[in-house]
């Protein structure tokens, strides 16, 4: 139970609020100047029990009905012409909880009740029985205790409501203004690398015409080019939520890992374990950790090789990219863009990483991905 609008526990204000009623009841008692003899006792101790039962009232609002209700029945058994306060605010508690059905049962056996115990303990007179009935608990105190339960809950549910419709509404807004950043960069970016790709395949195809060596670089920006392409197409449909274009996984690996080495590094793939299938999301995670790693690697590290091991283990899907590259130990890497998607895709699904300098030299990014299966 969390502190309410006024900052003050529910805990605490549930106790207090218990004490208080406990307390008026056994002042009420107390002011009819009776005798100390057992009924009386057990009629104390009733009025105070059924008062400190109500620090309960959040978490059980059906026993405490109950209990209230029994004590209330027993102290006027007892003789103790005293309000059943407790009683009133263990219905307002029950029906605020959702317990209607519960509530008007409670208080129908409460109210019938009353004037059998005063009719059958005391030997009353069927009328004064009926008048110390209706002045321990009447229909109209019990009706407005409901009331308040009631109109206290539709308020909460209607807040409830609409505090889901908001955040409904804000995610819808957020999704959209996604897809359209993705759409302008996809117009954008797709011409521009369109236009690489065409220079690179014009100057390939002229070396090949010419007879002349095609240099490992050209042919290595002709296939990033043309990779850029279909990754930046594949992420739109994505996010369109076509499903024609399957985004990429632990397949397309030896492939990624063949392209770093048209570049001139010197990268070798390791599978390990035996092969299981994994979650799609498991799968693209581990892609793009693979890939992000190589980028950087070819970009910033000034390294000569490369590895990259996948694990597959029981459990979970491990993945490590080393390389031999200027990082030393002791230096802190820069958080870039890649190293931060990386962190939260890892993250998101449940697993680690590990993102440093390696103790010979070079960098080592280490991941370990959650397999949830059967």
């Amino acid at each position: 139970m969390g502190p309410g609008r006024s900052g003050v526990p529910a805990g605490v204000r549930d106790w207090a609020i218990a004490v208080c009623v406990a307390a008026a009841l056994l002042v009420a008692g107390l002011s009819e100047n009776r005798s100390a003899t057992d009924a009386d006792l057990l009629g104390y101790t009733l009025l105070a029990a059924g008062g400190l039962a109500l620090t309960a009232r959040r978490r059980a609002p059906v026993p405490v009905l109950a209990v209230t209700g029994l004590c209330a029945v027993g102290h006027q058994a007892a003789g103790f012409d005293v309000p059943a306060v407790a009683f009133l605010f263990a219905v307002y508690a029950a029906v605020r909880a959702g317990h209607r059905g519960v509530t008007v049962a409670a208080a129908v056996l409460t109210l019938v009740a009353l004037p059998l115990v005063a009719l059958a303990v005391q030997g009353l007179p069927v009328g004064e029985a009926l008048a110390r009935a209706r002045g321990a608990l009447e229909l109209a105190w019990l009706v407005a205790a409901g009331a308040a339960g009631e109109a206290l809950r539709q308020a909460e549910r209607r807040a409830d409501e609409a505090e889901r419709t908001r955040e409904e509404t804000a995610l819808r807004r957020a999704n959209e203004e996604r897809l359209h950043i993705a759409r302008e960069l996809h117009d954008s970016l797709t011409h521009q690398i369109s236009v690489i790709k065409v220079q690179a395949g014009a100057a390939v195809h002229l070396a090949r015409r010419r007879g002349e060596r095609v240099p490992e670089a050209l042919l290595a920006i002709q296939e990033a080019a043309r990779e850029a392409n279909r990754e930046l197409r594949a992420t739109l449909e994505a996010l369109r939520e076509d499903g024609d274009a399957p985004p990429r996984g632990l397949d397309h690996v030896p492939e990624l890992v063949e392209r770093v080495r048209m570049t001139g590094l010197d990268a070798t793939l390791t599978i390990e374990g035996q092969r299981h299938d994994v979650p799609a999301a498991v799968g693209q995670t581990a892609y793009r950790i693979v890939q992000e790693s190589l980028t950087n690697i070819a970009r910033h590290a000034s390294a000569a090789t490369a590895s990259v091991r996948i694990g597959y283990r029981p459990d979970a899907l491990a993945i490590r990219v080393d390389d031999d590259g200027k990082a030393r130990p002791g230096t802190a890497p820069v958080p870039g863009v890649g190293l931060l998607g990386m962190r939260e895709r890892v993250t998101a699904l449940g697993g680690r990483l590990r993102a440093q300098p390696r103790d010979e030299g070079g960098f080592t990014v280490d991941a370990e991905l959650p397999v949830a299966r059967p």
